[in-house]
C-alpha cells in the first residue's frame, strides 16, 4: 500500500477527520493519481482505454488489494482506506478511480465475506497480484429491477450450465474473473438467485461489445455472454439461492465508494475551477475578485464538504459494524447531484474554453452523469432514503 515518503502538498479539499497514517496515505494516492495517471487521462479518453501499464502500477502499490488480508498477498486494511483511494483517483480521473473502487468494495469484498476457505485460497492471491475482477449483475431486461434477470443456471452433476447475457458489465475488458448471477431455481423467484465465480476461460462464456460511452471512457463497460457456460459446483459462492442477498448487501457497500468517487470528481472540478478563477483576467483584474464568482466558489466548496462529510460517515459506520443502508444511500445520492452541479459549474466559470477538450472540466462533466445511474439509480437511493425513515 503506498505510503507517503516526502511532504505533499493536499489539495484544496480538508482532510476531515483523518488520522495521520491515513493522510499519509490520501496524499500518497494523490501523488501517484496526479504524476502518473493525469499526464494518460486525455489519451485514455479518447481512446476508451485504460492504459495497461497503470494497471500495473496500481497492482504494485497494493491498490487493487486494500481489504485482502496479508496472509493472501493482499494490504489488510479496512473499507474506509478503499474509500480514500477512490476519492484521491477520481479528483484525476474518474476512470482509474471506478476500476479500484470495483476491485476492492464489489468484488473483494464479496470473496472475503462470503467465500469458502477454497474459495479465498484460490482466488485473493490472484485479485491482490494482478487479476481484475467484474461485477456481473445488470442485464438488458433488469436494471433497477436487477433481480428480475433472465440468465439462468442448470445443475448438470458436479457443475453447473449458465445461458445468458449481461450488459453493462463495469472492468469486463480486463477482467480474469466475474462474480456473475443467474438464477438456478427460477420457480423460486428471487430466491433462486445464485452467485457465481466465473473464469475468463471457462467454456462456453464471452466477453462481447465494448459500450461506446458518453463519461469514464477509459474504464470498460462490456457486454457478457453465457452459452451454456460450464460452471464447477464449488464456483458457488456461498450457496444456491443465497445470491439475491450477496447482491443487496455488496451494493449497498458498494454505494459509499460510488458516493466517494463522485465527491473526488466534484473536488477535481472545484481545484480546477479555483486555480483558474485565479489566472483568468477580465477587465483589469482575476475573476477570482469578482463577487459573482466567489459566491459560485463557496457554494461548490459548500456542497462537496458535505458530500464529502456524508461518505466518511457511512464508511466509518461500515468499518464499525454499525448500521449504514440509509447513510449509505443519503451519501451516494448526493454525492452524484454535487458532482453533477459541480463539474457543471466549473465549466461556466473556465467559459468558452471550459466547453473544448482543452481543458479538464469538460471530460469531469461528462464523468460526472454516471454517477446518478450506476450502482443504484438516484430514484433507487432515495426509496432506500424514504423507506428507512418511515420505519419501512
Amino acid at each position: 500500500m503506498p505510503t507517503a515518503t516526502s511532504t505533499v502538498s493536499p489539495s484544496a479539499a480538508p482532510l476531515t477527520q483523518l488520522s495521520d497514517e491515513e493522510k499519509m496515505f490520501q496524499n500518497s494516492v494523490r501523488r501517484f493519481a496526479k504524476e502518473r495517471i493525469g499526464p494518460h487521462v486525455r489519451e485514455m479518453d479518447e481512446a476508451g482505454l485504460f492504459r495497461k501499464e497503470l494497471l500495473h502500477e496500481m497492482f504494485e502499490l497494493g491498490l487493487m488489494g486494500i481489504e485482502i488480508p496479508e496472509e493472501y498477498g493482499g494490504q489488510g486494511g479496512n473499507f474506509f482506506q478503499s474509500v480514500l483511494a477512490v476519492e484521491a483517483l477520481a479528483a484525476v480521473d474518474p476512470s482509474a478511480a471506478v476500476i479500484v473502487d470495483v476491485q476492492n468494495t464489489i468484488a473483494n469484498n464479496i470473496l472475503i465475506r462470503w467465500g469458502t476457505n477454497e474459495q479465498k485460497r484460490c482466488y485473493l492471491p490472484k485479485l491482490a497480484r494482478d487479476t481484475v475482477a467484474a461485477f456481473a449483475l445488470s442485464e438488458a431486461g433488469s436494471g433497477s429491477d436487477a433481480f428480475g434477470m433472465a440468465s439462468r443456471a442448470v445443475r448438470h452433476g458436479d457443475h453447473f450450465l449458465i445461458t445468458g447475457r449481461k450488459l453493462w458489465i463495469t472492468n469486463a475488458a480486463e477482467a480474469g474473473i466475474y462474480f456473475l448471477f443467474a438464477n438456478a431455481n427460477p420457480e423460486a423467484g428471487h430466491r433462486g438467485i445464485t452467485c457465481f465465480i466465473v473464469e475468463r476461460g471457462f467454456p462456453g462464456f464471452q466477453v462481447g461489445k465494448k459500450e461506446d460511452k458518453l463519461g469514464i471512457r477509459a474504464s470498460s463497460t462490456c457486454e457478457l455472454i453465457m452459452d451454456e457456460c460450464r460452471v464447477p459446483a464449488e464456483n458457488v459462492l456461498s450457496e444456491v439461492g443465497k445470491g439475491y442477498k450477496i447482491a443487496i448487501e455488496t451494493l449497498n457497500e458498494g454505494r459509499i465508494a460510488i458516493g466517494s468517487q463522485m465527491t473526488g470528481l466534484a473536488q477535481g472540478a472545484l481545484d480546477h475551477a479555483i486555480a483558474y478563477a485565479k489566472q483568468r483576467h477580465q477587465f483589469g483584474k482575476p475573476i477570482a475578485e469578482f463577487q459573482g464568482v466567489q459566491f459560485e466558489l463557496a457554494q461548490m466548496a459548500t456542497e462537496v464538504e458535505a458530500s464529502r462529510l456524508l461518505v466518511y460517515n457511512s464508511a466509518r459506520l461500515r468499518d464499525a459494524g454499525m448500521p449504514f443502508v440509509t447513510e449509505a444511500a443519503m451519501a451516494k445520492y448526493f454525492a452524484s447531484q454535487v458532482a453533477e452541479t459541480t463539474a457543471s459549474r466549473a465549466v461556466e466559470i473556465f467559459g468558452g474554453v471550459g466547453f473544448t477538450k482543452d481543458y479538464p472540466v469538460e471530460k469531469l462533466y461528462r464523468d460526472a452523469k454516471i454517477g446518478r445511474i450506476y450502482e443504484g439509480t438516484s430514484n433507487m437511493q432515495k426509496m432506500t432514503i424514504a423507506k428507512q425513515i418511515l420505519g419501512g
